[in-house]
Order: C-alpha cells, then structure tokens, then sequence
C-alpha cells in the first residue's frame, strides 16, 4: 500500500516546487487512514469537517444531490488528489463526496495543515494550487456539458481522466481503471442511459476509445483529443504525461 505522505507529495510536485522543509512539514503530518465501500459517502452536503480528505487508493468523485435523489456529478478524484481542500477554507460543504468503486482515503487534520502553512507559507501556496487546479477542472466541465455535442462531451472527460492518470502514474500506455458505471456517467455528462451507450458505441466505432468493466482504454489518443476538443492546458501540469 502506497503511504499517504508519498502520495500527496507526488502530487504536488506535479505542479509546485517542494523544499526540504517542506516536505519534511508533509511527512510530520498525521494520516489516518480509511476504506471506502463503492458508492460510500466520505463527506456529506451541509458537513463541516475538521479534516481533509487524501485519496490513497481508488476513485472518489464529488457531487451534488437534486431534491429529487439524482445526482450531479461534477468532477473524479484519484490518487494524491484532496477532494475536500476547500474545507480548509469555508464553513459548510456545499457538495458531498463519494467512492467509485472501493477507496482508500487518508484524513488529515485542518489544525496540523494550517499550522504548518504557517510555518512554511510555500505548503499553502501548493495546497492552495490544488484547489485552483479544481475550479479550473470545474469551469471546463461546465463548457463540457453545455458547449459540446454528446459525443465530444463523453471523449473529453474521457480524455481527462486519462491524462490525469497518466501524470499520476496510474495508467498503461493505453489505459487506466475507471469504475464508473453507466449510469454515473450519465449522470456525469448529462446524458439518459440510452444515450450513454449510443455514446459510447460512436467513441467505438472511431476506433479512438472504449470502457468496459470498470476500464477505459485508449486506442488512438489524438483522435480522441480531436473528438473532445481536448486541450490540458487548463490541468497545468510541469510534464505533460501524454
């Protein structure tokens, strides 16, 4: 099992530069850790937590719940990403956060975090990073499901989850899990069941990807950029993985 601390320094590192103290800082902090059952809540709407959530293992995804039971999901979180950092920052969680699949989560408490930005104002900086990188991931899905057509919508996020992975080191050189099923991915995208599927029977008749049982695989990434008007830019990213 990966420790918690490696993780998340992996992950800042993607997109911030971490001196020695400062990781030093990252591997004082406490990390608890807890199993996640698929489709488990880790954070509920209305919640205010006093830790934030690390993802060891597996998938999360944040969401919000419609007065009629649905679901909107509005983004996947994998290893070394913190699905909840904005609690560090406000009162209530107006969103909750769920597993997709079996997760691992690590809780690390507000009270260490903030001491230690204030220690080492570089830490906030990269925490802070994190949660611009969310709205940033946040305003793409919004142009994703109201600017694209069925079929780009469904290959860009496809195409996200997969470049993600990729800079994480999550994914083969032509796939990655992703436990989403279908009627998450509507859900996701905004899409009826039937949709979905006639959605992904076009993204396999392209040759460009497919997702079966819990796996997407990549068959011919520029052409599933192209189909999603993919451009990663908005991840910011040092190193592009793909």
């Amino acid at each position: 099992m990966a420790q918690a601390h490696d993780v998340l320094i992996r992950k800042l590192r993607e997109h911030s530069r971490l001196g020695r103290e400062e990781l030093a800082e990252l591997h004082a902090l406490s990390c608890p850790t807890r199993e996640l059952e698929p489709n488990e809540d880790l954070i509920r709407q209305g919640d205010d937590p006093s830790v934030s959530a690390l993802v060891i293992e597996g998938m999360v995804a944040r969401y919000h719940l419609l007065p009629n039971g649905r679901r909107q999901y509005i983004s996947f979180h994998m290893a070394g990403d913190m699905p909840d950092s904005q609690a560090l920052f406000i009162d209530k969680m107006d969103h909750a956060v769920c597993a997709i699949g079996p997760a691992l989560i690590a809780s690390l408490p507000h009270k260490e975090l903030i001491a230690a930005f204030n220690r080492h104002p570089p830490l906030a900086f990269a925490i802070w990073r994190e949660t611009l990188i969310d709205a940033a991931i946040f305003r793409e899905a919004i142009t994703n499901n109201s600017a694209r057509t069925m079929r780009a919508r469904m290959a860009h996020l496809f195409c996200e989850l997969f470049y993600r992975a990729r800079a994480t080191g999550l994914a083969d050189d032509d796939s990655c899990r992703l436990p989403i099923s279908l009627a998450q991915l509507g859900e996701t995208l905004g899409m009826s069941i039937a949709t979905v599927n006639r959605t992904l029977q076009q993204l396999r008749a392209s040759r460009s990807a497919d997702l079966r049982s819990g796996q997407l695989v990549v068959k011919n990434w520029s052409r599933l950029a192209e189909i999603g008007q993919f451009n990663p830019g908005y991840l910011h990213l040092k190193k592009p993985p793909v």
